[in-house]
């Protein structure tokens, strides 16, 4: 028989098949990358095809603009939204809406189209992690933005429409539905046990251990005991903090090893298969409240399965493998 487990931050219930779980060659999986066939506005030499850069990192005798960096960010050219104008909320009858006022960056991870995040060293993936942190802080300084979303879509199943290495970050005039959610549940539970409820599923994880992938001195890799979707890995760091940002730049080495580690142990296991991971924070220039009992974390999740008509219909998840068995996989595989 099959389990229902019911997630505790947001209430969401899934069924995680334990009967006959699904091994990793029972799933079809998309190989995203099919080579550089056309030319690429990310790579080096073609800095002129994309927006001004930004912020980069690269070598001092360079210009802007031009060869000689190693991270880049870039204005998106076919934003999501507009930094320019008012937001002007109105109505429309019954209905709300507003200007479509926002950023929307993209930070080109390394000048190599074939790399990916495994690809590259402990102290390359620290440059773009301290990326992410300085445009974050940098945008929350705009008084209009209340959410700043870092997100990275690996593969054309994933959302991705160029193949060379990218994350993107858009800041939004709001809080989207599913933070606020996270917030409120972690918050209840703050407030009825009086301890933060992802502190605690560090505690348990880390006596329970069989769903922990990796760990190290500041951060723990683990498949959440309530997975929406199989082989889906979160990644926590130990020490409470509400905001990414506040992670200090001394800290950010292990969060690196850790991503490096885990996206390598997915590419043992599947091969080059499309993956999604968003940085779940707080919110910005917010007012505090119900802050102090979030705890952010990033989501990895491997594009192994689709969302149907069941999901859909109900907020229901069927996972195939239960965290516990796609765990002991993903430890298992090399990292090296």
């Amino acid at each position: 028989m099959s389990e229902l487990r019911r997630d505790p931050i947001g209430g969401r219930w899934v069924i995680v098949n334990t009967d006959e779980p699904m091994a990793p060659q029972d799933y079809e999986h998309d190989a995203p990358r099919s080579g550089k066939a056309t030319p690429c506005p990310f790579c080096y030499g073609n800095e002129a095809q994309t927006p001004p850069e930004i912020i980069a990192q690269r070598d001092a005798a360079t210009a802007p603009n031009s060869p000689g960096w190693q991270v880049r960010v870039v204005a998106n050219k076919f934003p999501a939204l507009q930094i320019e104008g008012m937001l002007e909320r109105r109505g429309l009858g019954i209905y709300d809406l507003s200007n479509g006022i926002g950023a929307h960056e993209v930070v080109i991870e390394t000048p190599y189209h074939d790399k990916d995040f495994s690809d590259l060293t402990v102290t390359e993936l620290t440059s773009v992690l301290h990326f992410y942190c300085q445009r974050t802080l940098d945008l929350e300084k705009d008084r209009r933005f209340k959410y700043i979303m870092i997100f990275k879509n690996y593969g054309a199943s994933a959302g991705a429409s160029l193949e060379h290495p990218h994350t993107q970050i858009i800041a939004l005039p709001m809080v989207p539905k599913s933070v606020k959610e996270e917030i409120l549940g972690a918050h209840s539970y703050f407030e009825y046990r009086e301890r933060c409820i992802f502190c605690d599923m560090i505690r348990q994880e880390l006596q329970e251990k069989e769903r922990i992938i990796m760990d190290n001195r500041n951060f723990l890799a683990f498949c959440p005991f309530v997975s929406r979707f199989p082989f889906e890995i979160w990644v926590m760091p130990k020490k409470h903090t509400s905001y990414f940002c506040q992670t200090p730049y001394e800290e950010l080495p292990d969060l690196a090893e850790i991503l490096r580690g885990i996206i390598t142990k997915v590419k043992r296991v599947f091969g080059d298969t499309a993956y999604n991971f968003i940085i779940h924070t707080a919110p910005s220039n917010s007012d505090g409240a119900n802050i102090e009992s979030y705890h952010w974390h990033l989501e990895f999740l491997p594009k192994l399965t689709r969302v149907a008509g069941f999901e859909w219909g109900t907020g229901f998840y069927i996972v195939p493998t239960p965290p516990e068995v796609a765990a002991k996989y993903l430890r298992d595989a090399p990292v090296e």
